[in-house]
């Protein structure tokens, strides 16, 4: 039997073309006091946002995203940006902060107080359209916890299994993106798939129907085996620019 979060396993089709360029992204989880996450969100929109836009504009980064918790674990706020190198994304992770901080000192340390600590992660685009493409509404996140020896048997189980059926749900208009990244720097999650989708009715529709295409295929119980422990997150994408 396929587990299910395998269901958000995916890769490209197009594997064996010519390398795209790389992508990676810079990912904060927030963990922030659910009584007033709500004005993080405002602060996020009057001080951050027109920075990040102005950052996409000049080719700081190559796009960004907010998202809300809908359900899940910790984490009640993500902030994540693009860039084609590991160096780009610390660059921009410095020039951006300074604007912040210098933008609304007040509002920053505002921001601070509600959501007080977190996680960064940075993360490599394996497979996938994650990073060319606007997201949909609604998301769906697995954090994998995998065997660092066998994470490329892995990877290679998520293209060859994997890629059809996410490339039929997308040219069906089922899902808007799906992303299969690799951990660069951060904590214990090893890798993490994602897919979007309009909204979350139609998300979890395609969750179901990846579930049943997968469900009979012995090849899940492998990577089960080598990513054995997994988080999952639902996330409304509030905002984003790509």
């Amino acid at each position: 039997m396929l587990p299910a979060c395998l269901c958000l396993l995916f890769g490209t089709a197009a594997f064996a073309q010519d390398k795209p360029a790389d992508r990676y992204t810079y990912v904060t989880y927030h963990v922030c006091d659910i009584t007033k996450q709500e004005r993080a969100d405002e602060i996020f929109a009057q001080v951050q946002k027109p920075i990040y836009d102005a950052a996409v504009a000049d080719g700081t980064i190559t796009g960004w995203g907010w998202l809300a918790h809908h359900t899940g674990g910790k984490w009640r706020r993500a902030t994540y940006y693009g860039s084609s190198s590991v160096q780009g994304l610390l660059d921009a992770q410095n020039k951006i902060g300074d604007q912040i901080d210098a933008k609304n000192e007040k509002l920053s340390e505002e921001f601070g107080k509600i959501c007080n600590s977190h996680d960064d992660y940075i993360w490599r685009t394996v497979a996938g359209n994650i990073g060319t493409v606007a997201r949909g509404a609604a998301a769906f996140s697995v954090y994998y916890e995998c065997d660092q020896g066998r994470e490329e048997q892995a990877d290679a189980l998520v293209t060859r299994v994997f890629a059809p059926v996410y490339d039929k749900l997308l040219a069906e208009g089922k899902i808007k993106s799906w992303g299969y990244n690799e951990h660069i720097v951060g904590g214990n999650f090893r890798r993490l798939a994602t897919i979007s989708a309009v909204d979350m009715k139609g998300l979890m529709e395609a969750r179901a129907a990846t579930v049943q295409a997968l469900d009979d295929d012995p090849l899940g119980d492998t990577f089960g085996d080598i990513c054995s422990g997994h988080v999952d997150y639902m996330w409304d994408i509030t905002s984003q620019n790509q």
